[in-house]
Parts: C-alpha cells; structure tokens; sequence
C-alpha cells in the first residue's frame, strides 16, 4: 500500500523547485540591469522607505482659471471676491439653479419607467436633435436636407476635443487657427488631439476692441483648408464680437479661401438674452450651403455647469456623407469615454421639447443676461465717478459673461494682495461674478491698481 503522505511531499518539492527557479531567474535579470538604473523590482516591492515608479514626476502648475478658485478659497478675508471663474452667481453672489431645471428634473424622478441603461455612443438621440434646431433655426435647411449629424459629448470641452479628433483623423488640412486671445483651453485641447495650433489676429488692445483688419489679413493669409475657431458669440476672454456686417466680411472671406469653420457655442442666449441673435453667426455659415463643424454647451445657459452637457454638430454637403462621419464620429467617441452620461442631456431634452418649459426658460436666460448688462453698467458709471484716468466705456461695449479690463498682470496681482480680488493675469474678469454690493469694491481697487501701477 503506498504511503499516502508521498503526494503532498512530492507537491511541495515541486512547489519549492518552482520557487527555487524563480528566484534564480530574477537574479539574473536582476544582474543584467545597470546598477545605476533603479530597478523595477525594488520600486515595486520597497513601498516601506517611500519609494514610487513615480518618483520622477514634477507638480504641474495650476490651471490658470481655475487655479484662481483655489487661490480664493485659501483666502480668509471676509471681503474676498472671485472674479476668475465663468459661472453665473445670482445678486445675493449664490450660485442659480434654474426653476425650470428644477421642474424638469421632478419629472424625470417621478417617471418610474426611466431606467439608466448606456447610451449609445452617439447620445440621447432626442437631445441631439433638439439642440441641432437649437443652434441651426427650425427652418434650417441643413437639418431639412439630413446633413447635420450631431453627438452627445462631455460639454463645451468635450465636444471640442471629439471634434478636433475627428478632423486630425480624417480631414486633409491639420492646422487650426485660433484667435488671439481665446479661452486657455482651446490650445491645449487641439494640440492634444493632433493639430498643429497658429492664431489669427483678434483683438486690439488700443482701442480694447476687434481688430477686424489684422484678423482678415491674417485668415486672408493662412493655406486654403486651414480649420478657423471661431467664437460664436460672447467672445471669451474679450467680450468682443465682430458685428453682423463684420460677420458677413469675415464669412466671404473663409468661403473664398476654402477654410474650414469650427464654432464654439457656449453661450447661447446668455449673451444678448436671445437664442437666435446669439445663433446668427453660425447659420450665416450654414446658410450659404458650405461645411462647419459647431460644439455646443448647456453649462452657462442652463446653468448645468457639472452635468458636462454638449454636442458636437458637423454640417456636411450630403446626407450620405453625413451618415458616414456620424459612423467615424463613434470611433472616436468608444475608446474615449464609450458613450455619455443620461441625466444632463435628458434635463435639456425635457426644456426643450416642452413649450411651456422653454418658454420659461428663455425668460430665465433675458434675465440671467440683464443682470450681467446691469452690472457693466454700474462698474462703468463706479469707475467713471472714480475719475479713474482712461476710457472705460469698452466695459458696457463689450458682451457674455466676461470682460477684458485691460488691466495688467502687476495690476491684477496688486488688486490680489491689497484687496483680496482674484481674477485672471490678463485682467479677464466674470462680469456674472459682481453684485451691487461688491461693485464699489472692485471699483476702488481699480482705481488704486491704475494710480499705484499705471
């Protein structure tokens, strides 16, 4: 009979000449590394003295919008005021959530039928479809003709980003000019994504206005086929926006040089209190029959900052051609995020399909826009009584959410130390941000910043 302790004896023989064999095996490996070289192994395996396969990655700076906010929230002082930050606070400096928000949301909790099953990769189909007539007009003959396809994307940013991959994949021209100045993420999301990035002549800091002939000369100049960014309204940081005529100009321009349009919507009807006048720039461009491309935000004009809710709209010459970018559209979007979140998107599909609810809500938007046009007006009316050396009246000439002040970046850091303000560097400031209470506070440190630092 044999010995029924021989089975696990010979197991752990073998398991031990299969440790044995492992460790001469990262011995040797271990040998051939150069002793200069840290070894991979003792990185992973030494947690104990503080070791990491990390160890050589630097702190990066803050984003210089959004490391504003936490420069701010560090400060004590009981006089504060963040001007960095492009949301919209109501009066009282709280932040708004809309009525309308609010009801739309009701009715999606008290629908038990709704589940949270994926999306598809393009989105919630009705909320594209809404917002393509959001931006386009109901009448619009692109829409008509089926030659906008339009995806759900993570907000502004995203749509951005999903656009930019798409034309670095697929179309033949991979340069992008981008205004000077723009928002700080716009390089950064084209670069990212496999553009190669030049900027065109925007604004004119003498006149703190448009440079309408720098910026033709320069488009007027790039190769045929460059794609052109261009701001649909509310332009951000500058608050500066070609006129309809200027559009127009610009428009023929593009057209004629074969250049490729890429609009940033992001405040829709939040600049002007309009839906459609903040929508004419694009459906000039639609209009005449040519190509663009249009990202889309719900973040300022809903207020649905943290819902990230966009899209990206691209205008084809055929519905077939359309049908095919929308097929390429879903390469890029699966391996990035797969497909995009149900609750913002459905949020806007309720305002938007239901008469009532829009309604309401552009009534809510004219007075969103109101009370940032009432605040220019007072900063202006604040720095003029001030006597403050200059000419201010670019402040309530300006549009959207943002002003650029034309103060520079000693000034604005002296305005952070002595009166506790943050904006950003280049003197950009959240007109949104200001009540009539922190008015004349702002309009003090200006004063001081421009007498102390002209």
């Amino acid at each position: 009979m044999a010995d029924s302790s021989a089975v696990p004896m010979e197991g752990s023989a073998a398991a031990n000449r299969r440790v044995s064999v492992l460790a001469r095996h990262l011995e040797s490996s271990s040998s051939d590394v150069d002793s200069n070289e840290p070894s991979l192994y003792a990185s992973l395996t030494s947690g104990s003295d503080g070791d990491s396969v990390f160890a050589h990655v630097v702190k990066a700076p803050e984003d210089p919008i959004l490391g504003v906010t936490i420069a701010y929230n560090k400060d004590p002082s009981p006089v504060k005021l963040n001007l960095g930050v492009g949301a919209y606070r109501t009066e009282e400096g709280k932040p708004l959530v809309l009525n309308v928000v609010k009801r739309a949301e009701l009715q999606l909790v008290n629908n038990r039928s709704r589940v949270k099953e994926y999306l598809p990769i393009t989105g919630l189909a009705e909320f594209n479809k809404l917002s393509a007539k959001l931006i386009f007009g109901d009448d619009s003959p692109a829409i008509r003709e089926n030659r906008v396809t339009t995806v759900q994307c993570l907000s502004g940013t995203g749509s951005l980003r999903v656009g930019a991959e798409f034309l670095a994949r697929h179309y033949y021209q991979r340069t992008i000019y981008i205004p000077q100045p723009t928002w700080g993420n716009h390089p950064k999301v084209f670069t990212l994504a496999g553009l190669s990035v030049k900027t065109y002549c925007y604004y004119d800091p003498t006149t703190r206005g448009l440079n309408i002939q720098g910026l033709l000369d320069d488009l007027g100049s790039a190769p045929p086929g460059a794609i052109v960014l261009l701001h649909a309204c509310a332009h951000n940081p500058t608050g500066v926006d070609p006129t309809l005529e200027q559009w127009e100009t610009i428009r023929q321009l593009i057209r004629s040089k074969g250049l490729l349009p890429f609009f940033d919507s992001a405040y829709q009807g939040f600049a002007s209190g309009g839906l459609d006048a903040d929508a004419q720039s694009v459906r000039m461009f639609v209009t005449d029959g040519g190509e663009c491309l249009v990202a889309q935000s719900y973040a300022k004009n809903m207020g649905l900052y943290g819902e990230r809710v966009g899209a990206l709209s691209i205008v084809c010459g055929t519905a077939d051609v359309a049908s095919r970018v929308e097929s390429q559209l879903k390469l890029v979007i699966r391996p990035m995020y797969s497909n995009p979140p149900i609750h913002g998107a459905s949020i806007v599909a309720t305002i938007l399909r239901d008469r009532n609810m829009f309604n309401e809500w552009t009534v809510d938007l004219k007075a969103m826009a109101d009370r940032i046009i009432s605040m220019r007006q007072k900063l202006f009316e604040a720095l003029r009584g001030r006597g403050i050396p200059g000419d201010w009246s670019h402040i309530i000439k300006q549009i959207g959410m943002f002003t650029y002040t034309g103060l520079n970046s000693k000034q604005v850091a002296f305005m952070t130390k002595e009166f506790h303000i943050y904006m950003t560097s280049d003197g950009r400031i959240s007109m949104a941000g200001l009540n009539s209470k922190t008015v004349p506070h702002l309009a003090d440190a200006i004063h001081a910043a421009v007498k102390l630092n002209a």
